[in-house]
């Protein structure tokens, strides 16, 4: 079969991820074979890092709501409108091809539609943008309004550079081996190779690329030389304060990064445990660990049932990189915004609760627990940690004395980013007494 023109294609997949089937990464894994996967991807990704202001654009400029089971139409002129104010396309070329794609839908009706909203859009351009600017901040920004408020209270100095680097692309950030090579002579290999770097600012193993390439350009990338991290999940080794001889736990362990980093930063630990929930990630966590000559001991399973996974030998040392809100990482997963509603913070909160009660039992007294999440919200983070060292007589807070980050009332936070900095990410650091 042929398959469906891009348009139409991405109409359908984001349709789906508002229908809550699934993520943007999950439903266009199932397309990577498509010559136009790349088109694909930007139509998917920037309609969902603009959907709260192209929709509110769509909302002037028909006569009446489309009604729900024609959403699918709705997205086809967001992804319209998306390619005329955000990518280097003709006008004429977008319009024709937008119009065209109704027929994947199967849609006939919705041409006149489409072509009569769009190239009203081209009339009323100036017009509307004054009416985006006359919108409240979140929808100016493309944000749901919850996360707006949410971010706009516990973080009040800083909230309007947040929201605008929640829409910028994110960096390609590469972490060096360290254990094979130093920064300075991997750096050395990309100039070599025509791919322009910088070294990062806070993790000795960071280096920025300026420019996203595919791994596989990558020298020595195969071999282990190099991998794709963020620079804020880099900084977690130095804050483990990993010593020979050590046996250590990393709980909710998929894609690997931290595992692997973990093994590359300490060669002489006795063991680490790496455990993950969903046996679909168990591969690529396996990969990792190959590609870099790297052994763990890898479990599938609930972190929260011990019995079924722990031996009751104590560990050194814990990371918890808990399941959270992604709200330091929407420039990497734009789909959060229209997926993460604010009961959800609720639910993630009690599971984060959960999680920790269960493994504290699994340290060792005079052990270090790093708790982190790649969440900027307080609830999930300060606040979290506060409840449980008030419920935990055992549990002592250790300050990060690093350099880095904002200083919290509990632990560091890393907030958002622009093209050449980290994600959000948060650290609180706890020694069992």
């Amino acid at each position: 079969m042929k398959p469906l023109a891009a348009r139409a294609q991405a109409a359908l997949i984001l349709d789906a991820v508002l229908k809550s089937k699934g993520s943007l990464t999950t439903q266009l894994s199932k397309h990577k074979e498509r010559e136009d996967y790349p088109l694909l991807q930007e139509m998917c990704f920037g309609v969902c890092r603009w959907y709260f202001q192209l929709d509110a654009i769509v909302g002037q400029l028909l006569s009446k709501p489309l009604k729900t089971k024609d959403q699918d139409v709705k997205l086809l002129l967001l992804i319209g409108l998306y390619q005329i104010r955000e990518m280097r396309l003709p006008d004429y070329a977008v319009i024709n091809e937008t119009v065209g794609a109704v027929k994947g839908l199967k849609k006939p009706w919705a041409r006149g539609l489409t072509n009569a909203v769009l190239r009203n859009y081209q009339r009323r351009a100036a017009e509307l943008d004054e009416y985006l600017a006359s919108l409240p901040l979140a929808q100016q920004t493309a944000h749901p309004q919850w996360l707006a408020d949410r971010i706009a209270a516990d973080w009040p100095e800083q909230s309007q550079v947040l929201l605008a680097n929640n829409n910028l692309r994110p960096p390609m950030t590469l972490r060096v081996n360290l254990a094979r090579q130093s920064r300075d002579a991997y750096l050395q290999q990309l100039a070599n190779a025509g791919i322009d770097a910088k070294a990062g600012l806070l993790s000795d193993s960071a280096i920025y690329l300026a420019a996203p390439c595919p791994v596989t350009s990558l020298p020595g990338f195969e071999t282990g030389s190099v991998s794709v991290q963020d620079e804020a999940s880099q900084l977690v080794p130095g804050v483990l304060d990993l010593q020979p001889g050590q046996r250590v736990l990393d709980a909710c362990s998929a894609p690997g990064g931290k595992t692997c980093h973990i093994l590359e930063s300490e060669s002489s630990l006795t063991e680490v445990v790496s455990i993950e929930l969903e046996a679909s990630r168990m591969p690529r966590l396996e990969e990792n660990l190959q590609r870099l000559g790297l052994q763990a001991t890898t479990v599938c399973a609930d972190i929260t049932e011990t019995p079924f996974w722990w031996d009751g030998v104590e560990f050194d040392r814990i990371l918890l990189d808990a399941p959270c809100s992604a709200t330091g990482v929407i420039r990497r997963h734009p789909d959060i915004k229209v997926l993460r509603q604010l009961e959800d913070v609720e639910t993630l909160v009690e599971l984060q609760t959960q999680i920790l009660h269960s493994l504290w039992p699994c340290l060792k007294s005079g052990g270090l627990f790093l708790y982190t999440t790649c969440s900027i919200l307080r609830q999930e983070n300060e606040a979290n940690l506060a409840a449980f060292l008030n419920s935990t007589p055992d549990a002592k807070y250790e300050r990060i004395t690093a350099d880095w980050g904002v200083e919290c009332n509990y632990g560091k936070q890393l907030l958002t980013g622009q093209q050449d900095g980290t994600d959000g990410f948060y650290f609180a650091l706890l020694r069992k007494q």
